[in-house]
């Protein structure tokens, strides 16, 4: 298994080009906090008897909380209200996981080293609370110069919505940015903006 060092130059070698953004995901891609977003979402649903598998919430990754809990519902038969579930998650997630967060350390490094020589923005499907404290624990919140969050744009991942809000708000042309992504939906989204992009789990 390749070390945190070899991902960082293979990442810095991967992202040559005359790219004018840099766009990366949080949740799974800046930080190492998809188990705990996993569990969140399986102790809120068992508080009300639902027992969910935590494979669903990874086939979702990338998707916002609203929209998985719509799936959440549909697949289980459930009658959770997307909000309420959203602001229970979250506040479970606050209070117990997120100044625990661990940095993906390679993709971290590679934010802050490209900082200051490309535009940075974070793109998330989550709120903008949640990614706010998120990037202040991992001690790059002064380098991200825009952030897209959950019900900022009319969709969110997998349509493209997010990434060229992010783009425009950056100056860029979606064809001058690259995502860093670890979610099939941030992919498609990514691919339907018109962007390049990089699975960082595949490198």
């Amino acid at each position: 298994m390749a070390s945190d060092n070899q991902r960082f130059t293979k990442l810095l070698e991967l992202s040559r080009g005359d790219y004018k953004a840099f766009l990366y995901d949080c949740d799974g891609t800046l930080a190492d906090n998809m188990p705990a977003h996993t569990e969140t979402y399986v102790r809120v649903a068992a508080e009300a008897g639902v027992q969910l598998d935590g494979a669903l919430i990874n086939e979702l990754a990338g998707w916002p909380i609203t929209e998985v809990v719509k799936e959440i519902n549909r697949r289980y038969n459930s009658h959770f209200d997307p909000e309420e579930f959203s602001r229970r998650k979250y506040q479970l997630f606050k209070d117990e996981y997120i100044d625990k967060v661990q940095p993906i350390g390679y993709v971290v490094e590679h934010l802050a080293a490209s900082a200051g020589k490309v535009r940075i923005g974070v793109v998330s499907g989550s709120s903008r609370e949640a990614i706010s404290r998120t990037l202040e624990v991992l001690g790059i919140a002064g380098l991200v110069e825009v952030m897209v969050c959950a019900g900022e744009t009319p969709h969110g991942k997998p349509s493209p919505d997010p990434f060229l809000a992010a783009a425009a708000a950056l100056g860029a042309d979606p064809a001058d940015c690259l995502v860093f992504e670890d979610g099939a939906a941030g992919v498609a989204a990514a691919e339907a903006a018109g962007m390049k992009w990089i699975r960082i789990d595949w490198v």
